[in-house]
């Protein structure tokens, strides 16, 4: 599905996009955070998305590679409000002189914030807004028509599949969006995603198909576990998820309590 390989250090991806990846890799954040620099060639502005985590040399890493392009960052925006990736928003807006717009008006800074529809014209770039909730409520992504790539914050990741956040993230509308970004897909078209974790992604077709399949997968797995007897989402994660690490499972019963939720509703 992606011939890129599975380790990721960032990098340039196309001619319009450069991510700066941040130093928290881990289980659920695999090799890091991927901060995105965004901008024309020579384009005196650059647009930041995701500073990524409070860490100062990251911040000030982002900022020395916008400043390398001959440009400055015109505003900061927010694929969704989780602390890997905004919560060093503040501080770089302080660093940078800049705005930060985002879904939820806890995370904006400035005047503007960020809705469905959206066009953000900077760095020589328009950006339009998809509001692509399910992980968060507040998840968007971020279209680059010319360059034919869509940011995908954590709504789709450059390995796995992502986790459902429950209570605030919900398994109905995470269909929907990703439903949405696979028509896109086949329009625009989008020749790559670049998400919030993990590598650059090819084909954008096969892995949003992908992940429909293994949502479908997984419902009717969770809905067997149920009617053989499981009565909690522990114990939907213990029979759905007995060949995933256990140090993923936390993560897992928030995507079992999703799933509970919209069986529930399907009733």
């Amino acid at each position: 599905m992606n011939p890129r390989p599975s380790k990721w250090a960032g990098g340039p991806a196309g001619d319009r996009a450069v991510c700066v990846l941040a130093p928290n890799p881990g289980p659920m954040t695999l090799d890091g955070t991927n901060t995105w620099v965004l901008g024309d060639p020579g384009a005196a502005q650059a647009v930041v998305v995701d500073p990524g985590p409070d860490d100062e040399d990251h911040l000030r890493r982002v900022l020395d590679v916008v400043r390398s392009r001959g440009a400055e960052v015109a505003v900061a925006l927010l694929t969704h409000g989780h602390a890997d990736h905004a919560g060093g928003a503040r501080r770089f807006a302080e660093l940078a002189g800049c705005p930060v717009r985002a879904f939820d008006p806890a995370y904006q800074l400035g005047d503007e914030g960020l809705r469905d529809g959206d066009v953000v014209a900077a760095g020589g770039l328009e950006i339009r807004v998809l509001a692509t909730p399910g992980h968060t409520a507040d998840s968007l992504c971020f279209l680059i028509p010319e360059e034919g790539a869509v940011l995908t914050g954590d709504t789709v990741l450059g390995r796995g599949t992502t986790v459902v956040a429950y209570p605030d993230g919900a398994l109905g509308p995470y269909l929907g969006s990703l439903r949405r970004l696979r028509s896109l897909a086949g329009q625009v078209p989008v020749r790559r995603l670049l998400p919030g974790h993990g590598p650059v992604l090819d084909h954008p077709l096969a892995v949003l198909d992908y992940y429909l399949a293994h949502r479908a997968e997984r419902l009717e797995q969770v809905r067997t576990a149920v009617a053989a007897g499981a009565r909690t989402p522990r114990e939907v994660v213990e029979r759905v998820y007995a060949d995933v690490d256990e140090v993923l499972w936390p993560a897992a019963e928030l995507s079992v309590r999703a799933q509970l939720d919209y069986l529930a509703d399907e009733d």
